[in-house]
């Protein structure tokens, strides 16, 4: 996130002077490794929790246009050579839903039916039928038995994304255009002054006229300290994550896909378990997970203190309100921990019955922080999603939340532009529509657009059309 606002912000006004402090020694070694995310284009293609009522596309979509926003940035930053060979970030993978039993394949084909039809859907697939999801991808069905009630969708136009590459990426061009970039320099502190903020980190101070905090569930810790009364009354609930991960050619070969399924009763949606083809450093190889975890760090290379020092007089109340009323929440996270290795490997069997122990090992992922914020009516809730926490003045801003995070940061840091410098975005508007043409559009309303918009990026990007 903080790398996408620092390339548009030095696409949209050169001569700003921007600085970036980074904790640790290297950047995107967080939430955007590839290694501590699933690398998901998140595009509502395959993920059923944005989609509970099979007959209301309106959040699917909404999220779908988000990302096309993302693969067009991209695009354009391809096409200025700030982002290099798009192999090296991004890939075309078909996204699949996957589910069993009656219930789930009725309520599957309802949704296939409601999406079939939209143009930023063109081209789903469903199935009930075995051997047409075999053909679509072997490991799901070699081993299954043949009377088992399951449906698969399938789109092609899905997308496997290397976060840290692209992170990294924009990060060596902000350095080449004189970007001050600093890591090992955790910042302490930050205080509001008359000339901006004033920021301590370890190696000294500076002021900024704006700040933002792209920390993940650091940022809350941020705002905490930075004082301003929008923030007040947040929380974050962290939750670990691990993976199941395979390199092994022969199985990789047999499935090229991401395919999601239902979350488990009391699960949270970053948890819903999925079976993905993930292409890091030009190498292919297959995760199945997430399997969550109750952590209290809010960075995997964070503090067990983090959630116990975040608690205020003003987000104590949804604390509480938010254990209380997800009590079902905290038995599963409890049940996830105390999984052993062999009921871990069960769940996968789930989804690839032939699997192999010996063709798997299980890898930490990154730390994910849900929005914990105020309620009128239930004191607080747990918010699933990605939400931007900024200043009545837009002097600072801080990030929040987890899924579709990195897929939609082009929208999310353009929201954050128009509250951070109100007067300038609007001459900025004419140069963010070049960058990102779908911008300030419904893209979907237009099936000729939203086709030609496809179309373009996939080319750009070399992705299937």
């Amino acid at each position: 996130m903080s790398a996408t606002l620092g390339t548009l912000l030095k696409e949209l006004s050169p001569n700003l002077k921007i600085a970036l402090y980074e904790r640790l020694d290297q950047v995107a070694l967080e939430s955007s490794n590839p290694w501590n995310n699933a690398g998901t284009g998140h595009a509502a293609l395959c993920e059923l929790n944005y989609m509970p009522n099979a007959e209301d596309p309106s959040k699917a979509i909404q999220i779908n246009e988000q990302f096309q926003l993302s693969r067009q940035l991209w695009s354009y930053l391809v096409e200025k050579k700030i982002l290099g060979d798009p192999k090296t970030f991004i890939h075309s993978t078909p996204h699949m839903t996957y589910v069993k039993g009656q219930k789930d394949v009725d309520y599957l084909e309802r949704r296939f039916e409601t999406l079939k039809n939209q143009p930023l859907f063109a081209g789903i697939e469903f199935s009930k039928d075995q051997k047409q999801i075999a053909k679509w991808t072997p490991l799901l069905i070699d081993g299954r038995d043949n009377s088992e009630v399951i449906a698969a969708t399938r789109i092609e136009s899905g997308t496997d994304v290397d976060f840290g590459s692209i992170t990294t990426q924009l990060i060596n061009h902000l350095k080449s255009v004189g970007v001050e970039i600093t890591t090992g320099n955790e910042v302490k502190n930050l205080k509001k002054t008359n000339d901006g903020w004033l920021i301590k980190h370890q190696t000294g101070e500076v002021t900024a006229k704006f700040v933002f905090v792209g920390a993940g569930g650091w940022a809350l810790k941020m705002l905490q300290k930075s004082r301003i009364k929008e923030a007040k009354g947040y929380g974050t609930f962290p939750v670990s994550g691990a993976f199941l991960r395979t390199t092994n050619p022969k199985v990789v070969a047999q499935h090229q896909a991401k395919v999601y399924s239902q979350a488990a009763v009391g699960a949270p949606p970053m948890s819903v378990p999925h079976l993905d083809t993930r292409v890091v450093d030009g190498r292919a190889s297959l995760l199945f997970g997430p399997y969550a975890g109750l952590n209290f760090k809010f960075l995997k290379f964070g503090s067990i203190f983090d959630l116990p020092l975040s608690v205020r007089f003003a987000n104590i109340i949804p604390y509480l309100s938010v254990a209380v009323s997800n009590l079902g929440l905290i038995k599963y996270l409890i049940t996830e921990v105390t999984k052993s290795s062999k009921k871990k490997f069960k769940s996968l069997k789930d989804f690839v019955p032939n699997a192999n122990p010996s063709d798997w090992e299980l890898i930490t992922a990154g730390q994910r922080a849900q929005v914990i914020k105020k309620d009128a009516k239930k004191g607080g809730v747990l918010q699933f999603g990605t939400e931007v926490v900024s200043s009545a003045d837009g002097s600072i801003a801080g990030l929040l939340g987890a899924s579709p995070g990195a897929s939609t940061g082009a929208h999310i840091m353009i929201e954050v532009l128009k509250k951070a410098y109100p007067t300038e975005f609007k001459a900025w508007e004419k140069e963010l529509k070049k960058m990102i043409p779908s911008y300030g559009t419904e893209l979907n309303k237009d099936a000729k657009a939203a086709k030609a918009s496809l179309a373009a990026t996939a080319k750009s990007l070399k992705l299937k059309a």
